[in-house]
């Protein structure tokens, strides 16, 4: 007989809840379902975990769940996840990059997280699709308290964007074209796009409660009273010739969903630009809706019209056959917001597309060590049988072996002392013998640490008059006002290091054939250059780079290529100064495109000393 498992999504206002087994096809039978709102203090973080505990224990007792063993879907809102693309390198240095690269886009120090990551593909340079998930420590350890509290036995935490991209090729595999799965929360929002096998997502901060949250606002209404008034009576306006309905707090519901579903849908617009501009997607052909929201009237209409796609709503059921026992007018009705509960299930079947594991290191040793038991008992018996036919022996050596210790130790005593006290000599004698040359050489980098620093005041400040912009004819005649500095410097030690990995001869206007929406790569920093890493005691070692995390004004009213213009005008007025090494001094990562809207735009350098100073 097929053993059932569980599987729970902890979403932001709702918890999930779909008990499955394998049948005989090798897909999933759902034996039960359950949902319960946590209403809106679960979309606060503040005693969130006991809110959560309490609930669940309420829903499996409501429902009558019989398994216990659990697969879980993080909330998204607690979720940190990034795509990346990696160079091509040999297999055995894939995790060591990979490892780089959370460091330096996860938001937070690694141990202070869970972290993984899934290989998604290759792009047609051969360059590598990553896809990085981070949850915080605290976070995962108490999804895993929350569940023993509830005597379950918890098999892996999942991400929303992973279960879902594994529900929708479960339920749909492989369709032609680009397709999109936009799923709408009550705190954030999933928007994903399938293409070819490869797979995309990014997370909107986005959701349904926001519109609860303007109506309740301006209708003077306790939230309760507004989330029910939302469902019952709300939908999305259409706008222009529609007429506005007679109820006003209907018609200023309306009023306001078609206000978030806008801002929605301007993120997913520019998502959809990004798509097609930095990963060489296609254009979508077609849009699913998920979450709870999606339901809200015309929601569907208003991303049709907006997008100009066929719209469709998920159904993750699809391809998982339902208990006899089950109503499916009831499973209908909320079919549409398991889709990381299915996606949670598949996981159990086979291997999915998207496999990614949360996992906290405490329990995963407690796993190892729990199936190596049966080995350390039986090793256990066979050591205390041992000792046992010895016991009288070992008892009467150990009596003769104290006697004799307590002899030598009364003998040698006054020795240890004696050593100690001499040993504590030395190493006063030794310190105050390196103090003199030590502070010297720190006072004679004082006045270079200050000449440093001037230089790169003065360089900063002239980049802003002599900033090699170039105004395009159709702009009208108007002083180039440039604006430059520094939000962060930091020092490093002297490294072997390539000179960032970019032709100080190429054309700064030039973009890439492939992907012309693309901005320019400034230079690649040489991943053996620790940047920002602990520097050496004082005295000891010298300082051979400066970092410098930079923010200009945005110059591209001017002309497009105006920003990079003045970057490289920096650049070589640092190349220029008899401080820095001409070669190994320079920009470094991507210089990212800029709407004309934004005020500032950033960039980074790394200056390589000519005379490296010592760290005081």
């Amino acid at each position: 007989m097929a053993t059932s498992f569980l599987c729970l999504d902890f979403g932001a206002f709702t918890l999930k809840a779909a008990e499955f087994e394998p049948n005989e096809n090798g897909s999933l039978l759902l034996k039960n379902f359950a949902l319960k709102p946590l209403g809106p203090e679960g979309l606060r973080e503040d005693n969130r975990d006991e809110l959560v505990a309490n609930n669940i224990k309420e829903l499996l007792g409501e429902a009558d769940f019989s398994a216990n063993d659990i697969n879980v879907c993080a909330p998204g809102f607690q979720v940190f996840s990034r795509f990346v693309k990696l160079p091509s390198v040999e297999a055995s240095k894939v995790n060591q990059i990979i490892r780089f690269e959370a460091q330096q886009n996860v938001p937070f120090p690694l141990e202070e997280v869970v972290w993984d990551y899934q290989i998604l593909g290759t792009t047609p340079n051969d360059e590598l699709e990553v896809l990085l998930v981070a949850i915080r420590n605290e976070v995962v350890e108490s999804i895993f308290k929350i569940g023993e509290g509830a005597g379950l036995k918890l098999q892996l935490v999942d991400v929303s964007s992973a279960a879902l991209a594994n529900a929708y090729r479960f339920s749909y595999g492989d369709s032609a074209g680009c397709v999109l799965l936009l799923d709408i929360g009550a705190k954030s929002s999933n928007l994903l796009f399938f293409e070819q096998g490869r797979v995309f997502s990014r997370s909107i901060n986005i959701g349904a409660n926001a519109i609860t949250q303007d109506f309740a606002a301006e209708s003077k209404l306790d939230w309760d009273e507004a989330e029910r008034l939302k469902i019952e009576e709300g939908f999305v306006s259409l706008g222009g010739a529609y007429e506005e309905p007679d109820n006003p707090n209907q018609a200023l519901i309306s009023k306001i969903a078609r206000q978030v579903m806008t801002r929605l849908h301007i993120q997913v617009n520019q998502t959809i630009q990004f798509y097609r501009g930095q990963q060489g997607g296609l254009r979508p052909e077609k849009l699913y809706l998920a979450g709870g929201a999606s339901l809200l009237p015309y929601t569907a209409q208003f991303f049709a019209e907006k997008l100009n796609i066929p719209v469709d709503y998920f159904n993750p059921f699809r391809n998982v056959q339902i208990d006899e026992d089950i109503n499916l007018e009831d499973i209908a009705k909320v079919a549409h917001t398991f889709g990381e509960v299915v996606g949670l299930g598949i996981r159990n079947l086979a291997q999915c597309p998207v496999d990614l594991n949360l996992m906290p290191a405490s329990y995963l040793k407690l796993q190892r060590l729990n199936s190596k038991r049966s080995y350390f008992v039986a090793s256990v018996l066979a050591i205390v049988l041992t000792i046992s036919s010895f016991g009288i022996y070992s008892n009467w050596i150990a009596v003769q072996a104290a006697q004799v210790h307590a002899q030598l130790k009364e003998s040698f005593d006054p020795l240890k002392r004696a050593q100690q006290q001499l040993l504590a000599a030395q190493g006063r004698l030794s310190s105050a013998q390196g103090d003199p040359g030590r502070y010297g050489v720190l006072f004679d980098s004082k006045t270079a640490w200050m000449n440093v620093l001037l230089e790169v005041q003065r360089i900063m400040l002239a980049a802003q008059t002599n900033h090699g912009v170039t105004v395009d004819a159709s702009v009208e005649s108007q002083p180039v006002v440039a604006r430059v500095w520094i939000e962060k410097l930091r020092a490093s030690v002297e490294a072997q290091v390539d000179p960032m990995g970019f032709d100080p001869d190429s054309d700064p206007d030039r973009q890439d054939e492939e992907n012309p929406e693309e901005g320019p790569k400034i230079g690649v920093l040489d991943p053996r250059l620790q940047l920002g890493a602990p520097l050496p005691a004082a005295g000891t070692q010298k300082v051979g780079f400066i970092n410098l995390n930079c923010r200009a004004l945005n110059l591209v009213q001017l002309s497009p290529s105006a920003n990079t213009e003045f970057c490289y005008a920096l650049q070589d007025a640092f190349r220029s100064s008899e401080l820095f090494s001409e070669q190994e001094t320079g920009l470094y990562g991507q210089l990212a495109l800029v709407a004309d809207t934004n005020a500032t735009f950033g960039f980074s350098m790394v200056l390589k000393l000519n005379d490296p100073l010592v760290v005081n």
